[in-house]
């Protein structure tokens, strides 16, 4: 009897694994909850399987922003916030493929090429200026790539990891997640390429990307780096203080009023 009840546990066990393995995908990405018509958005990117689309805010200033979201986030929902925060920048902000308006199926491959071809079209468009790199949860994985690969004066970071296999492990220390992840996000590599100045907004009661891990990925980057903690924030309300918007203007347009 005890053989039997350790088999059946046993055999649970591994169709719970399987299943993690076959649905993990659906457990990082939702673009769900943000789709929208393309006629809504400005701006497109063709890419070689796919169109990017999305919006650019405040158009026509030298320098530039390119803003990448979190795994839930409608990234049009910053247009006002941004527009106002930054008026000396023109600000991109383009759908993961999959999300909003744009076409495809999200993977880590996939947004971090996009990433890349999203830069270089942005940098072509402001010859002589700057474009700096910004990423909140997800998005922080994407940015952190764009900023080890592209010469990237400033990067942003809103509630980063260490890597996604790190953060998943941490919610799921059953499983063994690091071995069945495919979608991994290795910040804690990529970041110390980054060259330029590093802006880090940690949220104290951040259940979702715990502090710790945001400490662990500081930990690796030797350069420059400002980090403004938010100890009464939590994931997803962080950009809610009245704190947040002000530090990122401060950091990208220190002259600003």
């Amino acid at each position: 009897m005890l053989a039997w009840i350790a088999g059946a546990l046993l055999a649970t066990y591994l169709a719970l694994c399987v299943l993690l393995y076959v649905q993990q995908r659906r457990l990082i990405y939702y673009p769900q909850f943000t789709r929208v018509d393309a006629g809504q958005t400005d701006f497109s990117l063709a890419r070689p399987d796919a169109v990017l689309r999305g919006w650019v805010i405040n158009p026509g200033h030298k320098h530039a922003l390119v803003y990448f979201g979190g795994n839930a986030e409608s990234v049009e929902a910053n247009r006002d916030a941004f527009a106002r925060a930054l008026p000396s920048h023109t600000v991109y902000l383009v759908a993961y493929r999959g999300y909003g308006a744009s076409d495809g199926a999200p993977t880590e491959a996939a947004l971090l090429a996009d990433a890349l071809a999203l830069h270089d079209e942005v940098a072509k468009r402001h010859p002589g200026g700057q474009v700096a790199v910004a990423g909140r949860s997800l998005g922080s994985g994407v940015a952190t790539h764009v900023a080890a690969e592209r010469d990237v004066p400033a990067l942003i970071l809103v509630t980063p990891f260490d890597s996604l296999a790190a953060v998943a492990q941490a919610h799921y220390p059953m499983f063994p997640v690091r071995l069945l992840l495919h979608d991994r996000y290795d910040s804690t590599a990529r970041l110390p390429r980054h060259r330029g100045t590093l802006l880090v907004l940690r949220a104290g009661r951040d259940t979702v990307v715990p502090p710790p891990h945001t400490d662990r990925l500081l930990a690796a980057f030797k350069g420059p780096a400002t980090v403004l903690d938010f100890p009464r924030a939590g994931h997803d309300d962080l950009s809610l203080d009245p704190a947040y918007w002000p530090a990122i203007q401060a950091f990208l347009e220190p002259d600003a009023d």
